[in-house]
């Protein structure tokens, strides 16, 4: 059982669409993303290295996608590597690759036993061969998942997304007078996830770093200080509570 009720879940709307604030249908977000911030501070304050900081990050992810599952959220997207990440020390990009990739494999089945869809946001032909192997046969697997999309955001950036998409338009002959909010939100990466509603980060920044910045123009946005790896479920559920208690107007 979950510790959250905000039931029921809200009706099914044409995607691109603003939900009108009309309770309790929209108390639970179709849509939530997630900035993963704090590995690295919460490794500093238990004493331990970087990698076992991103490790215990990497672990924080699966009770939070099954709790996601159970409460009937239709998208969860997360932030697991950004393009700008690549600045870092090699030592550390290699430690992520390795764990993400691990993970990938390791929680397939799983989520496939879950019906949880996985994609990928990001450009994945700028990664290493093995990574792209581990995604591709993720992707594969769980192709089928209709309880749950999960978004994995990887090297990935906002505004690389939307000169993606231009560039996507433009391949396929858009004229000038053609291309519009409707046409490039078809050419996102996530054209085939509902609009977002809820974007948390974690760890105390309050900034969302090029992460879904077309897709969070109307988002309700919340800021926590939990370090990513004491994020859990009940951090969660506080998340959804508070987008509850808010009233979105999108513009009105």
């Amino acid at each position: 059982m979950t510790s959250l009720d905000l039931k029921p879940v809200a009706k099914p709307r044409s995607r691109g669409a603003p939900r009108e604030d009309d309770r309790p249908e929209s108390l639970l977000p179709r849509h939530v993303a997630i900035v993963m911030d704090g590995n690295r501070r919460w490794a500093r304050l238990h004493g331990l290295s970087e990698g076992e900081g991103h490790a215990a990050g990497v672990d924080s992810i699966r009770p939070i996608v099954e709790h996601a599952v159970e409460l009937g959220i239709e998208a969860l997207s997360i932030y697991a590597f950004s393009r700008e990440n690549w600045s870092r020390a090699n030592d550390e990009i290699e430690t992520l690759f390795a764990l993400l990739e691990a993970a990938i494999r390791r929680e397939t089945p799983d989520l496939v036993r879950q019906g949880v869809r996985v994609r990928i946001l990001g450009r994945l032909d700028e990664l290493p061969e093995r990574t792209r192997a581990s995604i591709a046969d993720a992707l594969e697997a769980t192709a089928g998942g209709s309880r749950m999309t999960l978004n994995v955001a990887f090297n990935y950036s906002g505004r690389s997304e939307i000169v993606d998409a231009v560039r996507r338009a433009l391949e396929e002959g858009l004229k000038p007078e053609e291309l519009d909010e409707a046409a490039l939100r078809e050419r996102l990466y996530t054209a085939e996830t509902p609009e977002l509603d809820l974007l948390i980060r974690t760890g105390g920044e309050q900034r969302i770093s090029n992460f879904l910045i077309w897709q969070a123009a109307y988002a309700e946005l919340y800021f926590c200080d939990i370090l990513w790896p004491d994020f859990d479920p009940a951090a969660f559920d506080a998340a959804l509570a508070e987008f509850a208690r808010r009233t979105r107007r999108f513009g009105r």
